[in-house]
């Protein structure tokens, strides 16, 4: 059975300012949803396992539709994916075809760095799976280094949440870099479009999205790279 690993974070507040942050549920609802509908089974895993916060901006009203409020609404998928999401060293990367990063601010300090959650993503990939992320989720990618310990995305085609965006949020000086000028700056040939607009970019096995409204999107890439 085909099966896809999300990636979610464990950071609830900003350390640089009083706000609080987490996953944005949209970015892995829409995705999970696409799973879903195509018999992929899925599985949660955060930095340190367990409790995934969710960033109080992804369930104002003009955030939640029908899929959000689908799964949120869901005892077991409150209980069993956001209470209780797997830590890095109860996976077996040869379980999954497929791993997605969820954004949400919070894992612009608990991704980068993560050197369990890059080996786990290099092994997917290695033995033939899907990498796929995003908005700030494509952080993740960070962690992936190649044999040579180099920076995995070094040369790839990718998209992410764009210095624009960040701006729009009024975030720029809250953060701890900006998402597109890392990407950039480890190698990657960022591409984007208008702010808060689909955007998702395939280079090979590897599915990126701009921001939460691509999420659905990236879905939809990897199933299209499955078949």
């Amino acid at each position: 059975m085909t099966k896809a690993l999300i990636v979610v974070t464990n950071t609830a507040k900003f350390p640089t300012i009083n706000r609080a942050t987490g996953l944005w549920l949209s970015e892995a609802t829409h995705f999970h949803e696409v799973m879903a509908e195509n018999n992929i089974e899925v599985d949660y895993v955060s930095p340190n396992g367990g409790y995934v916060p969710l960033d109080p901006g992804s369930l104002a009203p003009d955030s939640m539709d029908e899929t959000n409020w689908k799964y949120y609404t869901d005892i077991n998928y409150r209980n069993e994916k956001l209470a209780n999401s797997l830590k890095p060293a109860d996976i077996n990367s040869k379980d999954y075809d497929i791993i997605y990063f969820a954004g949400g601010h919070g894992v612009m300090w608990d991704f980068p760095d993560n050197e369990e959650l890059g080996k786990i993503s290099q092994d997917i990939y290695d033995q033939g799976g899907i990498v796929s992320a995003v908005c700030h989720g494509v952080v993740g990618l960070l962690s992936m280094k190649d044999a040579a310990g180099k920076n995995w995305i070094s040369g790839k085609n990718l998209t992410g949440f764009t210095n624009e965006e960040e701006r729009i949020n009024q975030l720029t000086d809250a953060v701890p870099f900006l998402t597109e000028e890392a990407l950039k700056e480890a190698g990657a040939n960022h591409t984007k479009t208008a702010a808060y607009t689909e955007n998702v970019v395939t280079d090979g096995r590897l599915v990126t999205g701009q921001n939460p409204q691509s999420a659905h999107g990236v879905g939809e890439s990897v199933i299209e790279l499955l078949s």
